[in-house]
C-alpha cells in the first residue's frame, strides 16, 4: 500500500505540474512531510527527507520537460547560458545551509515559503513586457538567490524564475523553457550532494541513500511524466485561471499548519 500511495503522489505531482506549469517540489514536499509524520518519523529527519525526495525526483522529471520544450523551440540555451550557471552556484550555497538546519526550523521555513507561494499563485498574473534584460550581473546574482532557495525548499524554482524573466521582457514560453533547464541544474547537484552525505547517525529508514528516501522517489518518477501531459492537456480546456488559485489557497493553508504546528509544538 505505501508504494501506491507514492505512485499516487507521483501522479498528482505531475498533474499540477502540467496544469499550472509548476514544478512539482511545491507538491512533493508538503505530502511527503504528511505521509512520513503519519508514520511516525521526527521532523528532525522528515523535513530533509521529504526535501531532498523532491529534488531526486524533480532531476529526473525535469528532462522530459526540457525536452518537449526544446522540440517546440522554446529553450533559449543563449539566455540559460546567462542565468544558469548563477543557479548552480546558488544550488550549492542552499545545500550547506540546508545540511546546518534542524527540522523543526526547515519546517517553519518551508511553512513561511509555502504562504508565499500560495498567496503568488492567488494574486499574480503574468504580463508580458517591453523591458530589456538587464546586466549579465544582474541575472547571475537573481540565478544564485533562486537557485539557493530552491535548494533549501525542494522545489526546482520555476515560480520564480518564470516570472523573473517575463518582467525582463522574455516571452512566456521562452521563460518556461528557460525555467525548465534551471529546475534540472538544481535539482542534480542538489540531489547528489544530499544523497552522498553521511547521515549513518541520523537514524534514516532503510532504503535511504543519504537523505533520499528511495522508495518514494521510485514511485514518485513512474508516475509524475505521464500525468504530466495530462495536465497539460486539461489546462487547455479546463478554467486554469480559476484552478491555480484553487490551489494557491491550498498552498496557503498547508503553509499554515506547518508554521503553527512547528511553533505551538
Amino acid at each position: 500500500m505505501e508504494y501506491l500511495g507514492y505512485l499516487a503522489l507521483g501522479s498528482v505531482a505531475g498533474l499540477v505540474s502540467g496544469l499550472f506549469g509548476l514544478g512539482g517540489g511545491t507538491v512533493i514536499v508538503p505530502i511527503l512531510l504528511l505521509v512520513f509524520a503519519a508514520q511516525g518519523i521526527s521532523p528532525e529527519i522528515s523535513t530533509h527527507m521529504a526535501i531532498a525526495t523532491s529534488l531526486a525526483c524533480i532531476s529526473i522529471t525535469s528532462i522530459s520537460s526540457i525536452y518537449t520544450h526544446y522540440q517546440k523551440g522554446a529553450v533559449s540555451w543563449s539566455l540559460a547560458q546567462l542565468f544558469i550557471p548563477g543557479m548552480v552556484f546558488g544550488t550549492f550555497i542552499g545545500t550547506s545551509f540546508f545540511v546546518s538546519l534542524d527540522g523543526k526550523a526547515l519546517q517553519i521555513l518551508f511553512g513561511i515559503f509555502l504562504l508565499a507561494i500560495g498567496l503568488q499563485m492567488v494574486f499574480y498574473k503574468a504580463v508580458e513586457s517591453d523591458a530589456k534584460l538587464p546586466s549579465r550581473t544582474f541575472l547571475m546574482s537573481s540565478g544564485a538567490t533562486i537557485g539557493g532557495v530552491s535548494a533549501v525548499f525542494g522545489v526546482g524554482g520555476g515560480m520564480f524564475t518564470t516570472p523573473l524573466l517575463i518582467h525582463f521582457g522574455v516571452k512566456i514560453h521562452q521563460a518556461i523553457g528557460v525555467a525548465a533547464v534551471g529546475g534540472f541544474c538544481v535539482a542534480l547537484p542538489a540531489s547528489i550532494v544530499y544523497g552522498i552525505t553521511d547521515v549513518s547517525a541520523a537514524g534514516l529508514p532503510e532504503s535511504s541513500l543519504g537523505y533520499i528516501f528511495l522508495p518514494a522517489w521510485f514511485g514518485i518518477i513512474v508516475t509524475s511524466a505521464p500525468f504530466a501531459r495530462l495536465g497539460a492537456v486539461l489546462a487547455h480546456r479546463a478554467n486554469g485561471s480559476q484552478l491555480k488559485k484553487i490551489f494557491g489557497v491550498y498552498l496557503f493553508l498547508l503553509g499554515v499548519r506547518f508554521v503553527w504546528t512547528n511553533i505551538g509544538g
